[in-house]
């Protein structure tokens, strides 16, 4: 069994800024865009070295993603930064005119998704993001596990030509992925071989899948687990290939099942192989305030949920 080790707990926002930077450095048609959030989004070292790239639009998303769109036309590749809930539920008809359907090269990198926010609370907190990026024809959506998986992506969405969601989070999570991984969009990532049931995880959820992993094979359970982070476009031979192999699929992510990972891989698996799946996600509801220990147990967004729905949709397989 592979054994993943936690090189130290690290925020995926970090991550995201540490690409920032090294983009920065190496390439001149990167700018970046803040909406009043720099240290948040862990902007400022590119800032400091490049003020003459980065522009501080100041609470004016849709200003943001306007300038962003405009940008593009010049050669440049604007990367916007604010919370997810202001990336893309304030701003989604600016997102969607100006930036979508002109397929504009817009990376829209976004933090403190979902309920991992924390004390901030409902108002802060999207659960819906993805579901609202996923939807928009040309749209890539990811969603990174951790903080070298963040950094690894930002450097990668650099290169791709087209409008980009990029989601991550605001507390300290576990850095498990290689620091000198190659990122592959649209690639899904095989963390743990198995033969009775395949864990698909995103985001958070990734190292959460792992720990149920550990738990499921010391009660002799063989489970498959399957980093998600790109759900749009999705990897679906990665998908079918090991629900083929199972029989059965959990799939957990940090948003409403209504629009996420768990849908995407429903549609999968209805057009081409019918598998008992169980969902981890948000039940249709908003968040509340807590600290993100407390809103994943509330809202069944960790290990513990993995493995009840684990054992619910082993049940269905038999």
């Amino acid at each position: 069994m592979t054994k993943f080790t936690n090189t130290g707990n690290k925020d995926t926002r970090s991550g995201f800024g540490a690409g920032l930077t090294e983009l920065g450095k190496t390439n001149k048609d990167v700018v970046a865009l803040c909406a009043d959030l720099t240290g948040s989004l862990k902007m400022n070292e590119f800032e400091a070295n490049h003020p003459d790239r980065f522009f501080q639009v100041g609470v004016a998303e849709a200003n943001m993603m306007g300038i962003a769109a405009g940008m593009t036309i010049g050669g440049k590749i604007p990367f916007t930064g604010t919370f997810a809930n202001f990336s893309t539920g304030r701003v989604y008809d600016q997102i969607r005119q100006s930036i979508a359907y002109s397929g504009k090269n817009v990376k829209i990198c976004a933090s403190h998704a979902g309920v991992t926010l924390g004390e901030d609370g409902a108002t802060h907190q999207i659960l819906e993001d993805i579901g609202l990026m996923k939807m928009l024809p040309g749209m890539t959506v990811i969603n990174t596990c951790d903080f070298n998986q963040t950094k690894a992506a930002t450097l990668a969405i650099a290169q791709h030509v087209g409008p980009v969601y990029l989601r991550f989070g605001r507390p300290k999570v576990a850095n498990f992925t290689a620091e000198d991984q190659k990122f592959e969009i649209g690639k899904a990532v095989h963390l743990m071989e198995g033969k009775d049931v395949t864990i698909i995880a995103t985001g958070h959820l990734v190292w959460e899948a792992i720990q149920a992993a550990e738990v499921l094979n010391d009660k002799g359970i063989s489970a498959e687990v399957i980093n998600i982070h790109t759900i749009k476009p999705l990897d679906s031979e990665a998908i079918l290939n090991s629900a083929k192999k199972t029989g059965c699929v959990v799939t957990a992510e940090e948003h409403n099942y209504y629009g996420g990972l768990g849908e995407s891989v429903s549609r999968v698996l209805a057009l081409h192989h019918p598998t008992p799946q169980e969902f981890v996600a948000t039940n249709d509801t908003f968040g509340e305030s807590g600290t993100p220990a407390q809103l994943m147990a509330k809202y069944g967004l960790n290990s513990a949920a993995i493995l009840q729905k684990v054992e619910r949709v082993l049940q269905r397989k038999e």
